[in-house]
């Protein structure tokens, strides 16, 4: 495949864009080489500035879950459009959707919708600590929750240890307050509480890590942590940004049977738009300005375009009985397809999947928490990417994410998947 515009165009980003790209993770340095330019999207595929067409398992990072171009969104977003882009006042779309969300999740009465996944979690934690008044937060190193400072905490020495910023910008007043456990390690969560008893107001958790590659959680954790919440006070923060209306309708809480304290979402409810939202019981989300004191606020909260968009989406989801039950299946069969082709060409390899989430680790044991995902071969993952691309199958630039797979995937779709793998790990 050439990519010859897409190596000018990035030139020319460069030029007027830190790094030639708005977030990081596009700028492809975990595996060399130059970032693809998509022009357009449609179903299952991308379509670059080349003229390349690629099955697409990045899927804008979690949200086409039913496609891109979905028709009843696009449509949705064009009508709505017609009618203004932003009011800054409330409109009765808002409540449509909260309706529909409240409906389909378990153990939420209320939600507040913001712009991004981010500022969900970044909202969540602030309405833990004015809820409990207590200031520390435990995190798990190799989950992500948005760039902001709470969580751009580094691992310490120890498992009792205080974090140190992981990025210029971020001060030692924050990171203090930021606690890191070790995913997977109910002991190591245990020992935190221990040694800052009454002091912690919340634990942020994927349920289903997908930043260190798909790390699914170990049978009986969450509800260990559950318990342990529990038992101090603390409130459990599920980050369902990428879980939540993927994996069943009502997200993670739903699949393991577990019920957070306080759940946000981003990706699918937003169908494709910047959207982002967190929702908990009455008596936490009560404690939100204008009804309590925790404030919150944002000019382009409830967008009109964004609430039409994820309100066809959860509406798709909600009245399709199968949907979830077919994204398992493909998933299923694609896992399947691309073990055994790795054992046929004598691959070292790991494949973590829950649901519609699913990554192959080149890596010798199994990858349950940071340390065991980073213990994976990159050399042998940026040869298994390119390998793919060349192939015309578009993968994260990555080994420490997740794919997403899309219900427009056919079985022809996932054939051809599985047929390029077996042509590129012959090649290891």
């Amino acid at each position: 495949m050439q990519y010859k515009r897409s190596s000018q165009l990035f030139h020319e980003a460069s030029q007027v864009i830190p790094g030639g790209v708005n977030s990081p993770v596009r700028a492809f340095k975990a595996v060399g080489g130059t970032p693809i330019f998509i022009q357009k999207a449609k179903g299952a595929y991308l379509y670059d500035e080349d003229g390349n067409k690629l099955i697409d398992y990045i899927n804008s990072w979690g949200p086409m879950i039913l496609g891109h171009a979905f028709e009843p969104v696009v449509n949705a977003v064009i009508e709505r459009t017609k009618l203004g882009t932003s009011f800054g006042t409330p409109t009765e779309l808002e409540t449509e959707i909260a309706k529909l969300a409240v409906s389909m999740v378990p153990n939420i009465d209320k939600i507040r919708f913001v712009n991004s996944g981010t500022e969900a979690c970044m909202s969540a934690v602030r309405l833990a600590r004015g809820f409990t008044k207590r200031e520390k937060i435990i995190k798990f190193s190799g989950c992500y929750h948005g760039h902001s400072d709470s969580f751009l905490i580094a691992a310490g020495s120890g498992a009792i240890t205080f974090g140190t910023p992981n990025s210029p910008g971020v001060t030692q007043g924050t990171a203090k307050d930021t606690l890191l456990a070790q995913y997977n390690n109910i002991e190591n969560v245990k020992a935190l509480f221990d040694a800052n008893p009454n002091e912690i107001a919340s634990i942020i958790i994927e349920p289903v890590a997908g930043n260190m590659g798909c790390v699914p959680p170990k049978k009986e954790f969450l509800q260990q942590l559950r318990e342990l919440c529990t038992k101090n006070g603390t409130l459990l923060i599920f980050d369902e940004v990428m879980t939540g209306f993927r994996l069943a309708k009502g997200g993670a809480q739903e699949l393991f049977g577990v019920n957070a304290d306080i759940v946000t979402f981003g990706k699918v409810i937003g169908g494709g738009l910047p959207v982002g939202a967190f929702a908990a019981r009455n008596e936490i989300m009560d404690y939100l300005a204008p009804n309590g004191p925790v404030y919150q606020a944002g000019t382009l909260s409830g967008n009109p375009l964004a609430m039409a968009a994820g309100l066809e989406m959860l509406k798709s989801l909600n009245n399709d009985a199968e949907i979830f039950k077919r994204l398992e299946e493909k998933t299923a069969y694609l896992e399947k397809g691309i073990r055994e082709k790795l054992d046929k060409n004598n691959v070292v390899y790991t494949i973590n999947r829950v649901g519609s989430m699913i990554s192959v680790h080149f890596a010798k044991n199994a990858v349950e928490d940071l340390q065991s995902a980073a213990a994976g071969d990159n050399e042998t993952f940026k040869k298994f990417f390119y390998g793919l691309l060349q192939e015309g199958v578009y993968i994260a630039p990555s080994a420490y994410e997740t794919w997403f797979i899309t219900d427009a995937l056919t079985y022809e779709d996932l054939d051809f998947t599985i047929n390029a793998v077996d042509k590129v790990s012959q090649n290891f």
